[in-house]
């Protein structure tokens, strides 16, 4: 399981620990952003204690999208047939890991949902709530794809789906790097399942979205949503004409 960090002090040890505690088999790889609250300082003690732990030190603040490629690329490089990923701060419950990887069966892709029956979101604020609903939405809408929580980011990829959507390509950096990942895999003719799965709000620490990564995100998806709809166009205008 790839796990990004940036400025998780007050929760790496604890979410590390009920990954071990819930999966023993499971590596874990913690990939930190520089962190200046020695985060890195302390996932490397976790590590110096458990050799299913290792620590991929990066020296700048590059973006979530960032840290998760540079994660893959690595987990790749060692042999890794199935690579993960999933919050530091406790939003995502790695006692429900186990769903993604009896999902993982028949699918390419296996996200944990918010939005299907089961999932479920504890402590956010309705505003939140909402937005994060129609952002959803608006993605299914606007790129045509089935995908209810194309923003989660509690994932399990197989390796051969990595290497099919080369994520040497992407791009991305912020947190629309998830709907990225998500859109390339069904592009790519593979399966994608969705699990559900009850997401808990931070209760240590600073949330890392903001404003400008939300409006970042919507002008992406935009961008892409138009680009399919042009090209569906003149795919049709190109049929009516022969």
């Amino acid at each position: 399981m790839v796990v990004p960090t940036y400025n998780e002090a007050e929760n790496i040890a604890w979410i590390v620990g009920r990954l071990r505690a819930a999966e023993p088999e499971v590596d874990v790889m913690i990939v930190d952003d520089g962190s200046p609250d020695g985060t890195g300082a302390l996932a490397d003690a976790l590590a110096a204690e458990d050799r299913q732990i290792q620590v991929v030190h990066r020296t700048e603040k590059a973006g979530l999208g960032a840290a998760y490629l540079h994660g893959f690329q690595v987990a790749l490089a060692q042999g890794y047939d199935v690579i993960g990923e999933m919050d530091a701060d406790g939003s995502h419950q790695p006692e429900q890991l186990y769903r993604l990887r009896s999902a993982l069966l028949d699918a390419d892709l296996v996200i944990g949902s918010r939005y299907i029956p089961g999932g479920s979101v504890v402590n956010w604020p309705l505003f939140r709530r909402l937005l994060s609903a129609f952002g959803n939405l608006y993605v299914r809408l606007l790129l045509g794809i089935k995908v209810h929580d194309s923003t989660a980011g509690f994932r399990l990829f197989r390796r051969t789906t990595l290497e099919k959507i080369d994520i040497a390509t992407v791009n991305v950096t912020g947190y629309v790097f998830q709907t990225d990942m998500a859109w390339r895999t069904i592009q790519s003719g593979l399966t994608v399942r969705e699990v559900p799965i009850e997401f808990i709000e931070r209760e240590r620490g600073d949330s890392k979205m903001s404003r400008a990564v939300a409006i970042e995100s919507l002008q992406r998806i935009t961008w892409w949503g138009l680009k399919q709809r042009r090209a569906q166009f003149f795919r049709a205008l190109r049929g009516m004409r022969r």
